[in-house]
Formats: C-alpha cells, structure tokens, sequence
C-alpha cells in the first residue's frame, strides 16, 4: 500500500487490517507512516511500514522485496501514492507535467512492475490503481494532474486486457473530491462535496470482492461522465454552471 500515511491510503489500510490481512504501509514521510502503523497494530493487524518514493523504481523494487520476505507473498497491491497541482491549464509549464508524471503515472507503474512478477507467479492477487475521477472529466485547474492519471487510466484498461486468464485481477479505481490533505486547499460546491476517504475504501473492498474492472466514486460522478460522453460541451456547461472546479481556499 502506498500512499498510506494519510487520506485515502489509511483508509484503506484500516479497511484491509479490519478484514484480516496483514499490511505493509509505505509513503516518503517517516512520523505519519509511524503513527497509522501504531494504530493498525493496536487493531490487531500484522504491519511492516517502509519509507518508500514511488518515482525511484529501484526504493519500490526494495519495498516489494522487504514485502516477500516478510510475509511470503502478495495478495493485494495497491498503488494510491499521488501528488497535486492546481493551476489553469493555459499556465501550465513543461516541469508542471514532469512532477506531476513523475510520482502520479510513473510511481504507479513502478509498483506494478515491481508486484507483477511475484502476482503473475502465483498466478493470484489485486492489483489496485489509483486515478482520480478527473482521468474521466477533467477539470479546468487540474490539466497536469489529469494528464499523468488519464495516463494511468490508459495502461491500466491494456494491463487489464493483457492479464487476462492469468489470475490477476487489475482494479482502476476513480475517486471524485475526497476529504483528504490533498483536497484541503479546495473550496467545492456541495453538488461535488468532498466524500470520507473511508467511502473510497469500502468501494475498494467491494471491488475486490466482484473483481470489478473499473470502480467510479461517489455514483453521481457517472452523471457528468455520462453527460460528457453524451456530448463534451455539454460535460463543460455541467462542470461551469455548477461551479464543480471549486476555487482554492484564501489564504
């Protein structure tokens, strides 16, 4: 799990211990990894919590190593490490994509790549990727971000084909506005309140239980996905007219 010193990576690190699986917790930041594996533990759960940056693929090979020796194998793999910018997308400069590729697309392959060969060997096990509901309709100030998710997006649906009948199950998760420090600096309309990362997590659990391919959350997002699918200026008018961009909080 990485990503999992707060927001959406905690959550579903609680929800994976509740359920009886042991958790490896990984995220750049020592103290908050500390304190979530403090409290996994006193829920009872086997925990190994690793210091990890996903956008060096050789810390990420390391972190799946540490995994295997620890507990044998993987069951579920779960990349939910993730960066912000929020910036017009006409002001977008070439280094505002790189940062955000760097950790958003190339931190999720790394992960992937590194597990691939333990969950292709057993031929079982998850692998969960995390995009934003913005790889579906993409929001004014939210151009790099976007881009390095829909890249995600992409590779994840031909990951997904190409795995096919080998025993791993491929889940590309899209979070609309979640209550976590990244979306704090945000002001949201209430028709895109920002939902409980707890929420994310349960539709995840879900998902692995179905096998579901895609999970898109909260329901009404389907809405504006379907209106942009129906037609993009129709997509642009709905994300206008309600004011769903938001606007970063005064300081």
């Amino acid at each position: 799990m990485t990503g999992a010193s707060s927001g959406i990576g905690r959550a579903i690190a609680v929800a994976l211990a509740d359920a009886g699986h042991a958790v490896v917790l990984a995220a750049r930041g020592r103290d908050r990894l500390d304190a979530v594996a403090a409290e996994l533990r006193a829920r009872g759960a086997s925990v190994l919590a690793e210091t990890c940056d996903v956008a060096d693929p050789a810390a990420v090979e390391r972190l799946v190593a540490s995994t295997v020796a620890q507990f044998g194998r993987l069951d579920v793999v779960v990349a939910n490490a993730g960066v912000y910018l929020r910036r017009p997308a006409h002001e977008l400069q070439r280094e505002d994509f790189a940062a955000m590729l760097a950790t958003n697309f190339w931190g999720t392959v790394h992960v992937a790549q590194a597990a691939l060969p333990h969950l292709l060997a057993a031929a079982s096990g998850h692998l969960v990727l995390m995009t934003s509901f913005d790889a579906k309709k993409t929001l004014p100030h939210d151009g790099a971000y976007a881009a390095a998710k829909a890249a995600v997006a992409a590779w994840a649906a031909a990951l997904r084909q190409s795995l096919r009948g080998r025993g791993v199950h491929v889940c590309t998760v899209f979070p609309g506005r979640v209550d976590t420090p990244m979306c704090d600096p945000i002001e949201v309309p209430a028709i895109s309140a920002k939902i409980p990362p707890e929420r994310v997590a349960r539709a995840v659990l879900r998902a692995l239980r179905r096998r579901q391919a895609e999970v898109i959350v909260p329901w009404h997002c389907r809405l504006l996905a379907w209106a942009d699918t129906l037609s993009p200026r129709l997509g642009d008018w709905f994300v206008r007219v309600l004011g769903i961009d938001g606007r970063s909080r005064a300081r």
